[in-house]
């Protein structure tokens, strides 16, 4: 199979991206995802630079240009209810699951180092060494149909080089300034409000099978 050419997503494009990539390979029981469930993950405190503090409207929107570029395919799941959706990077970007997990790393994380990388994703991926990390990141930079990362200079006082990610085209070598307190706190609001509505639709869904599953057993008795 010959390489796609290299997307530019926007900055939360990629997110989204990244998202449903990391809650494929890290939590596979709640994958594909629920709109709300994506949205709470964007705005996850945690593991993610920059912050971010979007509403559903923006996601939504991240998501149907993500299907445009067949990144991201519609998909109802097991109850057959509630839209979920799933990514399919792989396929689209021809690379194996090791890349593609050192992708999402990048973009939810921001530049790092080959260390940082290994240790903040092996949830996702268990690399075997520091070199084979390494010997990916090299192959992600050289890849014929377009760089997905790139080594950035050391910064001042640094004994590695950090990597960061092309899906969003070009980044300047010292990275984006750190969030503010008040960005912080809005987020992790946000980010507990789409917590609540994903597990309201979960126990909507519960309830729908609980239903059939009494009257299939009513019919069975009658």
């Amino acid at each position: 199979m010959s390489e796609s050419p290299l997307p530019v997503l926007s900055l939360l494009e990629a997110r989204v991206l990244a998202v449903l990539i990391e809650k494929q390979l890290t939590t596979p029981d709640y994958y594909p995802l629920t709109l709300n469930a994506l949205v709470a993950g964007c705005n996850q405190k945690s593991s993610r630079h920059p912050l971010m503090n979007v509403a559903e409207r923006d996601v939504q929107d991240a998501l149907d240009a993500l299907k445009r570029q067949t990144l991201v395919i519609d998909s109802y799941g097991a109850s057959g209810r509630v839209m979920r959706y799933a990514h399919n990077a792989p396929k689209v970007l021809n690379i194996g699951q090791a890349m593609t997990a050192l992708l999402a790393v990048l973009i939810l994380r921001g530049p790092q180092t080959a260390a940082e990388l290994r240790g903040n994703g092996e949830r996702m991926y268990q690399f075997a060494d520091l070199s084979s990390v390494e010997a990916y990141l090299d192959d992600m930079a050289r890849r014929s149909a377009g760089a997905l990362a790139l080594k950035l200079p050391k910064r001042t006082g640094s004994r590695e080089h950090r990597w960061a990610h092309l899906l969003s085209g070009p980044v300047a070598s010292e990275g984006g300034a750190a969030p503010l307190p008040e960005e912080a706190a809005g987020s992790e609001l946000s980010a507990l409000r789409a917590q609540v509505a994903q597990l309201s639709d979960e126990v909507a869904e519960l309830r729908g099978l609980v239903a059939r599953l009494q009257e299939a057993l009513r019919a069975a008795r009658g």
